[in-house]
């Protein structure tokens, strides 16, 4: 075989190329233009700029990287694998197959080195720019003179797509706004999108977009020029004072003499002639495929030990920090553990006047503050409404990284990505807030969330017709059935001040996926519990808060606000002789957890008279309800006025309750 000309870090960069055209071509599926345009920053981040360590890819103070451009997944695998992370050549070779490490678009938790789950386009750069809040909060509590232990850059790739994407114009304005430093992100500007070339839907001028929204803008003409590549990133190194953008001129498709420069390189195999024809062109002189030259591999060779001697000395550092700060050092080995002690749950407060769900949810809040210093989080342009705020803390912001209350701005899709990157960063518990209504501006970040099972928490409040006067634009009607349709999220309604506090308390210990808490603008009253079943019981997410002394005739169930409706119309039904059981049903999700005896002790099969009553839409409720029972529930949109003649005016009544519970037992 002849030798090789080129130098060892060009080899090294069609190495990433090659291996990646060749997964896409054996899988029959994937996106090949996008590696082989940005091998070269694959290439500058992994080998010469990022502080990381393959042998132990969750090390706490590694740089990050974020293919927010997810589809160009086989980029990240392959330079992942040459820099000797936990996925073989056997894996590459598995491409976008059943149950292998390289899915079509990165999966945290699904493959070593991946840092987020990317696709949906402007995700991951918004994700990036939470991790940096994360980061930058945690810097503030922990770090001391002389002590840093969270001291790292945050690097990321995106597209034209992610840049299209309305998410990118908030994440970057908060980023900006917040002067987040060592974000550094690499802008693939190729020119091409599906459809064609990007004039076609896209004129912006990128570099005043981004230098408006405070950014750090630099711009190289020539991604294959390494010499211009390594210059301008550690010229936004030195500039980190607030994020950076490096405009970064690349062909798709780079090397492919036919489809180069086109969106016929975009999301199809080049074609296994194609695949020949580049890799000719790039200068390859070997026929196997998956072939990586070893004198490539030695020279990857040397990164597992700087990660492992970067991370050895980063211990020594924080066992001096243990010496000098030891109770610091044991919060913050107990909170990258996920570990947030229990004495926060001494501190939530028993409630028994009449209140607002989302006034007692702040309450609760600003209970647990001070036992959960890593507690953080705000809404979007709606504190007070949300009642989010935490009165005792500032603000975080550019001059104060320490605050604890953030101020999202009216920015709720960002808002919900943001949060999903202080998650995966670690070590702070978040929460963002705005109306239910709007929950769907956030629904693609909630349902990464999901997919991810991350510790997010989503307060939605203004839950139903009750918010009133703002009439059908601002109630929603859909929105608890399409969020209790997400797989992972547990959606919790509760009843009233109690049930809410209860719900935080899962909200917070809860550690598989989004917790939304779904919350009242109107006033509800404090349900006895003296005669009632305990609040504790939602956990269990339905429980039978009042049984009749016999077997019942019918089953009575809501949620949130309906609760006390039911409750009032049983004592009606009773006091005519009918027995009712009362059931409360905080969060179907919960409820679905439990062992099938559970269900059936609640949910006896041999009553099937149920009517279940909720201020939304009826879907799902038909698997609780049987074939016999009903649902009082939105069949429209609602409509503007206060609350109480909302309630009245949809069937929400003492009178409608009873009659339909008096139908059902006639049938």
């Amino acid at each position: 075989m002849s030798k090789n000309i080129f130098s060892i870090e060009q080899l090294a960069i069609n190495t990433i190329r090659t291996l990646s055209i060749d997964a896409v071509q054996k899988a029959n599926s994937g996106h090949p233009g996008m590696p082989l345009g940005c091998a070269p920053i694959a290439y500058l981040l992994y080998y010469k700029l990022m502080k990381h360590n393959p042998s132990n890819p969750k090390w706490i103070n590694r740089d990050r990287f974020i293919l927010s451009a997810g589809h160009g997944s086989m980029l990240l695998y392959s330079v992942l694998h040459l820099s000797g992370y936990d996925l073989s050549i056997d894996d590459l070779k598995n491409f976008r197959q059943w149950n292998s490490k390289t899915p079509g678009h990165p999966e945290f938790g699904h493959t070593p080195g991946v840092e987020t789950t990317t696709g949906p386009l402007g995700q991951g750069f918004a994700t990036a720019i939470g991790m940096a809040v994360a980061r930058d909060f945690l810097a503030s509590v922990f770090n001391k003179d002389g002590f840093n232990l969270i001291d790292h850059y945050i690097y990321g790739i995106c597209s034209d797509g992610d840049l299209m994407e309305g998410i990118s114009h908030e994440a970057a304005s908060f980023a900006g706004h917040h002067k987040l430093g060592k974000l550094i992100f690499f802008y693939d500007d190729n020119g091409i999108s599906i459809d064609g070339k990007t004039s076609i839907t896209y004129s912006d001028d990128v570099r005043k977009r981004f230098e408006s929204y405070n950014w750090y803008v630099l711009t190289i003409n020539d991604v294959n020029d390494m010499s211009e590549l390594e210059t301008a990133a550690q010229q936004a190194r030195s500039n980190s004072d607030r994020p950076t953008l490096i405009i970064t001129k690349t062909h798709i498709g780079y090397g492919s003499p036919n489809k180069q420069d086109s969106s016929a390189a975009h999301g199809a195999p080049l074609g296994t002639e194609e695949v020949k024809l580049t890799k000719k062109n790039l200068g390859w002189i070997y026929e196997e495929d998956f072939f990586v030259p070893s004198e490539v591999y030695e020279h990857f060779a040397g990164i597992r030990k700087c990660g492992e001697e970067a991370e050895e000395m980063w211990n020594k550092l924080f066992i001096s920090y243990k010496e000098k700060f030891p109770q610091e050092a044991k919060l913050f080995e107990k909170i990258f553990s996920n570990d947030f002690g229990n004495e926060w749950e001494e501190k939530i407060p028993v409630f028994t006047e009449a209140m607002a769900t989302r006034a007692a949810s702040g309450k609760v809040l600003n209970a647990v503050a001070k036992d959960l210093p890593t507690l953080i989080g705000g809404s979007a342009d709606l504190a007070e409404s949300n009642n989010t705020a935490l009165k005792d803390y500032k603000s975080f912001s550019a001059e104060n990284r320490s605050g604890r209350n953030i101020h999202f701005g009216v920015r709720e899709h960002s808002m919900g990505a943001i949060l999903n990157g202080m998650a995966l960063y670690g070590g702070v518990i978040p929460y963002g807030a705005t109306f239910l209504i709007f929950s769907d501006y956030l629904r693609p970040a909630l349902r990464l969330s999901a997919l991810m099972k991350l510790r997010t928490i989503f307060v939605f409040t203004h839950d139903s017709i009750g918010l009133g006067e703002d009439g059908p634009t601002h109630q929603p009607i859909e929105q608890l059935a399409s969020l209790r349709a997400i797989p992972n999220v547990v959606v919790i309604r509760p009843a009233d001040a109690n049930e809410t506090a209860e719900a935080w308390k899962f909200a917070i210990k809860h550690n598989g996926g989004p917790v939304v808490l779904a919350l009242t603008r109107q006033k509800l009253p404090c349900l006895n519990r003296n005669i009632l079943s305990s609040a504790e019981q939602l956990k269990m997410g339905a429980y039978v808060l009042k049984e009749t002394s016999e077997n019942p005739d019918i089953i009575l169930m809501a949620s949130g606000s309906e609760v006390d409706l039911i409750f009032r119309a049983s004592e009606k039904l009773e006091a005519e002789g009918i027995k009712v059981r009362v059931v409360s049903f905080p969060s179907w999700q919960i409820f679905e957890l439990q062992n099938e005896d559970y269900k059936k002790q609640i949910l006896p099969e041999n009553v099937k008279a149920r009517l279940a009553v909720e201020a939304g839409v009826q879907q799902g409720w038909e698997k609780f309800i049987g074939e016999k029972g009903d649902v009082i529930c939105m069949k429209s949109f609602g409509a503007s006025a206060p609350d109480k003649v909302l309630f009245e005016k949809f069937g929400f009544t003492l009178d409608n309750v009873v009659n339909k519970a008096k139908q059902l037992l006639n049938k």
